[in-house]
């Protein structure tokens, strides 16, 4: 079978966010499954399969388990359809297990692809969390399964080093940290983002944060459209539209490699 590795969120290799995606003809076993994404070693292993009704079923599977969403490695999985399976198509559409439908539209020279938008709830600043950031204080805290953490300082952000042990014992499923971005950027705002519970200490790139990053900085500055820098050491730009409940996340790929799997 063939195995694509992909970064996504930009536009160069060894830049955004590694996945490798393999297009199946129906899904393997789950412990293979585990066991492809464990060899890969990257955040996010992809497995994609066509459906009767030209949808694709897609799953996600970290080093760690599998998740039930993933934004970079879905990106990915579009780049591999679109470049590879499907090259006259404009449209893609994954069937998930529990995010529904996830279309992605090619355009511009971009995938964007459509997401449900975060319900963000205000929850308090605890010590706990703040442990958890190495003893950075955020200046507020929003939950939707993640954790957002907001900071006033853009500065703020390159200075913290988690303590992913204590971060483990939080309720969130991914911690993001996230700031207005500084100034003379292209960006309007800039995000990390750390997974420990999934042995991810800093996804490079994660698009599923921005379902909560966009739509708070949408919020905040008024604004539909922003511009959004995560500001990991690969880094990576996600350009996102607020449509209602849903949010436009879009951005480029680019293939590093294609493998044949011999098992």
């Amino acid at each position: 079978m063939k195995l694509y590795v992909v970064d996504a969120f930009t536009k160069e290799p060894f830049r955004g966010n590694p996945a490798a995606v393999c297009v199946l003809d129906g899904w393997l076993d789950e412990g293979l499954m585990q066991s492809m994404a464990m060899e890969q070693n990257l955040s996010e292993t992809a497995f994609v399969h066509p459906l009767e009704d030209g949808r694709w079923a897609i799953r996600w599977f970290t080093p760690g388990g599998e998740i039930d969403f993933c934004g970079h490695a879905t990106l990915a999985s579009s780049h591999v359809l679109f470049s590879y399976v499907q090259p006259q198509a404009q449209t893609v559409c994954f069937a998930s297990k529990c995010k529904g439908d996830l279309p992605v539209v090619r355009r511009d020279g971009r995938y964007e692809m459509d997401f449900p938008a975060s319900r963000l709830q205000p929850v308090p600043v605890t010590a706990s969390i703040v442990a958890s950031l190495g003893g950075a204080v955020p200046a507020e805290c929003w939950f939707d399964s993640d954790l957002l953490c907001v900071f006033e300082d853009p500065c703020a952000l390159a200075g913290i080093r988690p303590d992913l042990e204590a971060m483990r014992l939080l309720e969130a499923r991914l911690v993001h940290v996230t700031a207005r971005d500084a100034p003379g950027e292209q960006a309007d705002c800039q995000t990390r983002s750390f997974g420990p519970k999934f042995n991810i200490p800093e996804d490079p790139v994660c698009g599923a944060a921005h379902c909560l990053v966009a739509p708070y900085w949408g919020g905040r500055l008024g604004r539909k459209e922003l511009v959004c820098r995560q500001s990991s050491a690969r880094g990576g730009l996600l350009y996102c539209t607020l449509r209602g409940e849903r949010v436009g996340i879009a951005g480029h790929a680019v293939t590093y490699a294609v493998s044949e799997v011999l098992l």
